[in-house]
């Protein structure tokens, strides 16, 4: 299988919840193909810049670089998720741009996304914690 995994399962993973968990029998899988965006990779590095510090942060980034592949924003990637940020603002109430670069992600790679995030609760390409 293939996953994409969000901010927020990251972040879950990091602070050991019980969303974080099953968010660890991923990233732990030898089985499954992990893609971390680098929109994610930018959200996490900017939270623990906010809440602990730079060094923190870099540890995480190792961290998440050492376990799954990071997902370049390409050219064409950037007008899908620009065309379907359009789409799902219409169906999704606060719906960001970010939300949109991971899902056409997913949609890219043909993974499912791995998130706790709301916004992705009714999706169904989504494996929701």
């Amino acid at each position: 299988m293939r996953y994409i995994i969000d901010s927020f399962a990251w972040l879950e993973y990091f602070m050991g919840t019980d969303a974080g968990r099953k968010v660890k029998s991923i990233v732990d899988s030898e089985m499954d193909e992990k893609i971390t965006p680098t929109i994610c990779l930018a959200e996490i590095y900017a939270k623990v810049l906010r809440t602990e510090d730079e060094g923190k942060a870099e540890l995480r980034r190792a961290f998440i670089k050492s376990r799954s592949a990071i997902a370049a924003l390409t050219e064409e990637l950037a007008v899908e998720a620009a065309k379907l940020d359009i789409a799902m603002k219409k169906r999704v109430p606060r719906w960001g741009l970010a939300d949109s670069i991971v899902l056409s992600t997913a949609h890219d790679r043909d993974g499912k996304v791995v998130t706790g995030d709301p916004h992705f609760r009714e999706l169904s390409e989504v494996l929701f914690l």
